[in-house]
């Protein structure tokens, strides 16, 4: 049994009532919010650990929603690319990827995103050359070293170039090599319990790189499991066009086609979506995996998520992979997506609590696991992130959420993945980070 005390600190709960204590604690039991209340804790009378969290804030763990890890091994390639030409130059170094290039992208990826406040990570990975070993093993061996929850996406791509795609032949999988990948993913590494590190979630890489059978088969199999389906969608208007030319419908009527509306269902970018396909998200419970550096960096668009926040649709925050977000950090894709909002619908468009909320509650509500993460509630899972406050960045401002989502990123002083530090004192503690950074180092070199 373990138990441990956060003292002493702002709290921003996230509940449905917006619960915010300006000096609080909580109790943690067994990886379990046991308590959370204003004022100093009365300390047990059982052996537990105390933390005094004085000048810091504290919030859920940031889930975030859309990533591919591997592509920390290939930052700063096709600088000034959109979507379809950054894709066609990648596409060819990531066919050199290894099982130990992975892992090792894997390792630096997730440490940067728990260094920003990152307890939830749903990583797409839909890259398996031909010689490229076990690479969802890879990923969830680190996640499992490091301590972070991982969805690990087990992605997949059949449309190579001989048949109209994008991706090179050599890195796409034939339908049946496809489905049996995910399935043994799904039957090697789920893990359902609210306190298990490893979930598996079904995601065909985009409807431009994946045929209509693997993606109808890839939903069913999905379902049969009960498990999750992530894919891209309208992301850029070649896109958009593409599916015109080729199916007669936008992305989102394609993806209504073919079973891909739902609420086991969360979708990545949605920047290109009429009125009706916004409203039918919402209908429907469709995610949206909202990643505002990685649009802006290759030009793709700002998404409409005010409409898709009021149509109802669940709304959540991503990274996506770093060689289109070369930073990898969620913490500063709060600011980044209420700048984009306001951007595009004004100064009202979206508030400091909705951004916050969308990046605890609405990612969980992405994953469908609002009733165990994303707000700091008794039984729900200990998932926190514990913000300083004092320096020169965020002293002085006397609403600590408004400093943490308006100033620069603050730096995490803690991190608690199921009750267990895996950020103390501003530093990773479950890895060595020098060796993270040589492995990427070395790994980047491999793939040039």
């Amino acid at each position: 049994m373990s138990l441990v005390v956060l003292d002493n600190a702002a709290i921003a709960t996230v509940d449905a009532r917006g619960t915010e204590h300006a000096g609080g604690h909580i109790v943690i039991r067994d990886g379990l919010i046991e308590k959370v209340g204003a004022g100093m804790a009365q300390r047990p009378v059982e052996t537990h650990d105390y933390i005094d969290a004085g000048g810091c804030l504290v919030t859920p763990g940031l889930v975030n929603t859309h990533h591919h890890l591997y592509q920390w091994a290939t930052r700063g390639y096709a600088r000034d690319a959109e979507l379809f030409e950054w894709l066609t130059t990648l596409y060819p170094v990531w066919g050199r990827l290894t099982e130990e290039v992975t892992r090792a992208a894997g390792a630096a990826g997730m440490a940067k995103l728990a260094l920003t406040g990152c307890t939830t990570i749903a990583d797409h990975h839909y890259v398996f050359p031909n010689e490229g070993g076990d690479q969802i093993g890879a990923l969830v061996g680190e996640a499992k070293r490091l301590g972070v929850r991982l969805h690990a996406v087990r992605g997949s791509m059949d449309r190579g170039q001989s048949k109209g795609g994008l991706p090179p032949d050599n890195i796409v999988e034939d339908i049946d090599e496809a489905l049996s990948g995910t399935e043994k993913a799904i039957t090697d590494h789920h893990d359902p319990d609210p306190l298990g590190l490893i979930r598996i979630a079904v995601g065909p890489c985009s409807p431009f790189s994946v045929s209509r059978e693997l993606m109808e088969q890839a939903a069913v199999l999905a379902r049969r499991h009960g498990v999750r389906l992530h894919t891209h969608l309208a992301e850029t208007i070649d896109e958009e066009e593409q599916c015109l030319a080729e199916f007669g419908c936008t992305p989102a009527q394609y993806a209504e086609q073919l079973g891909w509306l739902g609420d086991d269902v969360w979708l990545a970018h949605t920047i290109h979506l009429s009125d009706e396909a916004i409203k039918r998200f919402g209908q429907t419970g469709t995610g949206s995996a909202h990643c505002p550096t990685s649009n802006g960096r290759i030009a793709a668009g700002m998404a409409p998520v005010r409409q898709l926040l009021d149509a109802g649709a669940p709304v959540g925050l991503g990274v996506d992979g770093a060689a289109s977000s070369e930073s990898g950090g969620l913490g500063e894709e709060l600011k980044q997506a209420l700048l984009v909002a306001r951007f595009r619908g004004g100064a009202t468009a979206l508030s400091i609590r909705e951004t916050l909320w969308m990046g605890t509650m609405g990612g969980a509500r992405c994953l469908g696991r609002d009733h165990e993460i994303g707000s700091i509630e008794p039984g729900k899972v200990a998932d926190l992130a514990v913000w300083r406050m004092d320096d020169l960045d965020h002293a002085g401002i006397a609403d600590p959420v408004a400093a943490l989502v308006l100033s620069s990123a603050p730096k995490v002083d803690r991190l608690l993945v199921g009750g267990r530090s895996v950020i103390a004192g501003g530093e990773l503690r479950t890895a060595d980070l020098d060796s993270i950074t040589r492995d990427l180092a070395q790994a980047a070199e491999v793939l040039r």
